[in-house]
């Protein structure tokens, strides 16, 4: 992880051009995913709608990293390699992208329920994406990254629920991964403090067991220790006074999720 890097007006402008690409992508990606697609032809449209629209992956190559999405299925938390595998009714399908648009670079991740999910996937989805939303409320000038830290962790905590703690959110924009470490667990008023100028991705990885996770001989993909499903929702936001600007939003997921 580099160093961490403030940007200007201007910066964070093109960085949310990025973002807005790849906030599309994530619609794109909802208009498509069902049982009986491989998660490999949802990588082949992300590498294709980037091009489209100006961009390069930023995840491809990244480290040696050979695809355009990490795509994590059921209990796999993250990094997993899109393949042959089929999608089925009732898995947990978590879609992590990233984009350089002109050199300045947006990363975000979303879990989608495909078909007709458990009430446990259901509750396990709700509640880390809320978890999100609390982190996002905290991210403001003045702040601390441990409020936004705490405020996942507090609200996860009455479900029982294993935080991810190898995982954490990060700083981005001019590269995929800058300082500060925005970890999802933590104490009110500790850590760096978050100052005007940063942009930094809030992603808590929640699974519905324990916290543990097992890494693969493949490198790349991260798993739940006991089996069970994790989630995993990642926005980008820009530390401002006042109040969070969220560089990368849900819209377009969501507008696709509510017709279906």
């Amino acid at each position: 992880m580099s160093k961490v890097y403030y940007k200007s007006e201007e910066e964070i402008e093109q960085v949310r051009k990025s973002a807005d690409v790849l906030s599309q992508l994530l619609g794109e990606v909802a208009k498509v995913i069902k049982p009986g697609i491989t998660t490999l032809s949802l990588d082949k449209l992300a590498y294709d709608f980037i091009h489209d629209n100006g961009g390069t992956p930023a995840f491809l190559n990244y480290h040696g990293f050979p695809y355009s999405l990490c795509i994590s299925v059921n209990d796999q938390i993250v990094h997993g390699f899109p393949s042959e595998y089929v999608i089925k009714d009732g898995d947990l399908v978590s879609v992590d992208g990233g984009v350089n648009l002109n050199g300045f670079i947006s990363d975000s991740a979303y879990t989608f329920g495909v078909g007709e999910i458990s009430a446990e996937a259901q509750q396990l989805l709700d509640v880390t994406k809320e978890s999100l939303n609390r982190g996002v409320a905290q991210a403001v000038a003045g702040k601390r990254v441990g409020d936004i830290s705490s405020a996942i962790q507090e609200y996860v905590a009455p479900y029982n629920y294993g935080i991810v703690k190898e995982l954490v959110g990060h700083g981005v924009g001019f590269h995929l991964h800058e300082k500060p470490e925005v970890p999802n667990y933590g104490k009110r008023g500790s850590g760096p403090k978050l100052e005007q100028g940063l942009v930094i991705c809030i992603e808590p990885m929640i699974n519905a067991g324990k916290a543990g996770v097992k890494f693969w001989d493949d490198g790349w993909t991260v798993s739940t220790v006991d089996g069970k499903l994790s989630a995993h929702f990642e926005q980008m936001v820009a530390i401002r006074k006042g109040e969070p600007d969220v560089l990368l939003t849900f819209e377009h997921v969501e507008k696709v999720l509510n017709k279906k």
